[in-house]
C-alpha cells in the first residue's frame, strides 16, 4: 500500500474526481477526511469503502466559508494529530463568458472557491507540514489553467492562478520537505456541468471554446485522475515538485 497510515484531506469528495481520489487513497491505506457540503453523499462513500485498508471520515464543509476551511484542518488534527496530504479538489465552472461579459457574482464565487479556498487551506497546511518534516499538496487545476480557450475568462484566470500558486509553493517550501503539484484534467466525466453558472451558458463564448473539443477520443474518468493523485501523494513521485500535469487523453497535444 503506497499511502499506508498517511492522513489526508480531500475536498469536493462527494462526487466525481474528489470521490474517486478519496476512495483511491483509502484503498492505498490512507486515513481520509472527505470534505464536501453534501454529508449524505460522503456517508455513502464511507459505507461503500469500509472494507478498504484505509478509512474515510465524512466531514461537512463548504469551501466558500473560510471558517469551515479552518474547521476541516482542526478536525483532522483533533482526530489524528497530524496531516500528511492535502488535496484541493473542490471547484466550480464559469459560464464561458469572455472578459467583457462576466457577472460580478460569478467572478467572486469562482475565484473564492477555485483559488482563495486552496490558498487558505495551503497556508495552514504548510505550517503543519513544516513542523512534521514534510507533506504533500495536490491541487486539482485544469487544462484551462494551461491554455486560454478552454473555458470563460473567470474560470481560466482562477485555474491559471492556482497553477501559479502551486509553483510558488513548491519552490518556496522545497527545502522543508514539502511538495506541491497540480493535476490538470481535460474533459472528465463529472458533475461540473450541473454547476449553477453552467445553467445559463454564454453561447457565443461556449462556441468559441468548443472549437477544439472534437479532437479527443473519449472523456476521462475520475478514477484516471485518482491514479495520478495517488502517484503524486506517494514516495514514487519524490522528485516531482511544482509541476502542472495534464491528464487529458492527448487533447492538448494538438
Amino acid at each position: 500500500m503506497r499511502l499506508k497510515d498517511k492522513v489526508a484531506i480531500v475536498t469536493g469528495a462527494s462526487s466525481g474526481m474528489g470521490r474517486a481520489i478519496a476512495a483511491a487513497f483509502a484503498r492505498e491505506g490512507a486515513k481520509v477526511l472527505a470534505v464536501a457540503r453534501r454529508l449524505k453523499r460522503l456517508e455513502e462513500l464511507a459505507a461503500e469503502t469500509k472494507e478498504l485498508p484505509g478509512e474515510i471520515i465524512p466531514f461537512a464543509g463548504d469551501m466558500l466559508v473560510k471558517e469551515q476551511i479552518e474547521g476541516m484542518i482542526d478536525e483532522v488534527l483533533k482526530r489524528y494529530g497530524r496531516l500528511d496530504i492535502l488535496v484541493n479538489n473542490a471547484g466550480i465552472m464559469d459560464d464561458f463568458s469572455p472578459v467583457g461579459e462576466f457577472q460580478d457574482e460569478m467572478l467572486d464565487k469562482v475565484m473564492r472557491l477555485n483559488l482563495m479556498a486552496p490558498a487558505y487551506s495551503m497556508r495552514r497546511a504548510v505550517k503543519i507540514f513544516a513542523e512534521n518534516g514534510g507533506g504533500i499538496i495536490i491541487n486539482i487545476a485544469s487544462v484551462g489553467g494551461l491554455f486560454g480557450g478552454r473555458a470563460g475568462a473567470v474560470y481560466t484566470a482562477s485555474k491559471h492562478g492556482l497553477i501559479g500558486l502551486t509553483k510558488n509553493t513548491a519552490y518556496m517550501y522545497a527545502d522543508k520537505g514539502i511538495r506541491c503539484n497540480a493535476i490538470c484534467p481535460g474533459a472528465i466525466e463529472t458533475e461540473v456541468a450541473s454547476g449553477e453558472f453552467m445553467q445559463n451558458i454564454n453561447q457565443a463564448g461556449m462556441q468559441r471554446a468548443a472549437k477544439g473539443m472534437g479532437i479527443f477520443d473519449r472523456p476521462g474518468q475520475g478514477e484516471e485522475i485518482a491514479e495520478v493523485a495517488v502517484f503524486l501523494a506517494s514516495d514514487s513521485s519524490s522528485y516531482v515538485n511544482g509541476q502542472a500535469i495534464a491528464v487529458d487523453g492527448g487533447w492538448t497535444c494538438y
